[in-house]
């Protein structure tokens, strides 16, 4: 037996040794069926979260439609909140899904299948969906607000082929004031 408690992810035999295929890195789990996905370096975290945070607080704290703020960082992932209001722009992250909860009032994301045909999923208070990796959709609302999860670093637009309007703000996040 292993006295590594991480033994069935680590990328190891029970007697310490590498399995073949795997190149693990020291001190991370490693789940066979991702891969060895490197993370990012520690210096991107904005700051460590040492205590909660109020959402209700966080979306009080500015105004700015569709500029995300990073409230929280879960492993090499983003937590992130943002005011949503009009048109967002059409756009596709090709390495990541992207999750969407709906905070507050309505968030519309149209979808665009790769035959061009499209359909628009309605989010109210309460409601996740995921844009599944190269999805090419664009977010709209009537008014609302919404938490993002997505991989740190990931652009608010995406792989962009058009004009970014002037009310959406194509960024990674900003950190929370």
């Amino acid at each position: 037996m292993t006295d590594d408690p991480w033994w069935p992810f680590s990328g190891r035999d029970g007697l310490g040794q590498a399995r073949q295929g795997t190149v693990p890195e020291p001190n991370r789990p490693h789940h066979p069926w991702a891969g060895n996905v490197p993370r990012r370096p520690a210096q991107r975290r904005l700051r460590r979260m040492d205590q909660p945070v109020n959402l209700s607080q966080a979306l009080a704290s500015f105004e700015q439609i569709y500029s995300p703020r990073i409230v929280a960082h879960v492993n090499d992932y983003d937590v992130k909140i943002a005011h949503t209001h009009g048109e967002h722009v059409w756009h596709v992250h090709d390495d990541t899904d992207e999750f969407f909860l709906a905070l507050d009032g309505q968030f519309d994301v149209a979808l665009r299948s790769a035959d061009g045909t499209e359909r628009t999923v309605t989010l109210r208070v309460g409601d996740v969906f995921v844009v599944p990796r190269g999805t090419e959709h664009k977010p709209s609302s009537p008014g609302g607000a919404i938490l993002m999860f997505e991989p740190t670093g990931t652009s608010s637009t995406g792989n962009t082929a058009g004009a970014v309007p002037e009310h959406v703000d194509s960024t990674a996040g900003h950190p929370l004031s």
